[in-house]
């Protein structure tokens, strides 16, 4: 009885189609890519640059441990009461009507018309005016990037708030409405003009001080 062969396959072409194959998948595959956060860094100071002096009361500490646990104005508080701490602060305007180089340090003309019902009156004990109120935050090298942002949100919503409420106050518009308007027309003064009054009158200066180790 005649001997039947295995019929054999030509896989002296398989390694080129796998090679094919390998490069149609890197071109044709999209890779996520992380991104951080976007943080502008304060240039290096000249070497004769002689620090501002600031008073204690114009500055807002924020500190944050290696627990991951908030200590505002040495008292401990949770995050979700920093946004109203901080707009109390920044919003007092309880200074004496002076002005430091040019730039006034209250009383705030604007500070009570913004002020909801439901928030602190004037304090002695809190900033001279929203262009003085200066907000400090330390975190430990142990923290937790999460609980940092979390703090920097809230943070940034106080002065959204706060502009927001001035912008419609003054000028019957949304802030961010306003921004979206003049980003579209950038030519238009009167829209400069607004952005730039209350972005003025409620500067957002929040400072990163060196983390504790």
């Amino acid at each position: 009885m005649a001997r039947r062969e295995n019929p054999e396959i030509n896989a002296g072409s398989m390694a080129d189609i796998a090679f094919l194959l390998l490069i149609f998948f890197l071109v044709t595959t999209t890779m996520n890519v992380d991104s951080g956060v976007s943080k502008k860094l304060s240039e290096k100071p000249p070497a004769d640059y002689v620090p501002p002096i600031i008073k204690e009361k114009n500055i807002f500490e924020v500190n944050i441990n290696r627990n991951n646990e908030l200590l505002v104005e040495d008292k401990r508080m949770d995050i979700k009461e920093l946004k109203a701490a901080a707009i109390a602060f920044i919003n007092n305007g309880g200074g004496e009507g002076k002005v430091e180089e040019g730039v006034p340090t209250g009383p705030c003309d604007y500070c009570n018309s913004v002020r909801k019902q439901d928030e602190p009156q004037t304090s002695e004990s809190s900033s001279d005016h929203p262009n003085k109120a200066i907000i400090s935050v330390q975190s430990d090298r142990l923290t937790e990037y999460g609980t940092y942002l979390k703090v920097q949100d809230e943070l940034l919503r106080a002065y959204s708030d706060l502009r927001n409420r001035l912008s419609i106050l003054k000028y019957q518009i949304p802030f961010p409405e306003l921004e979206e308007s003049y980003k579209n027309d950038k030519s238009n003064e009167s829209l400069k003009k607004k952005v730039e009054d209350i972005k003025t009158s409620y500067p957002q200066i929040i400072s990163d001080a060196e983390p504790t180790n």
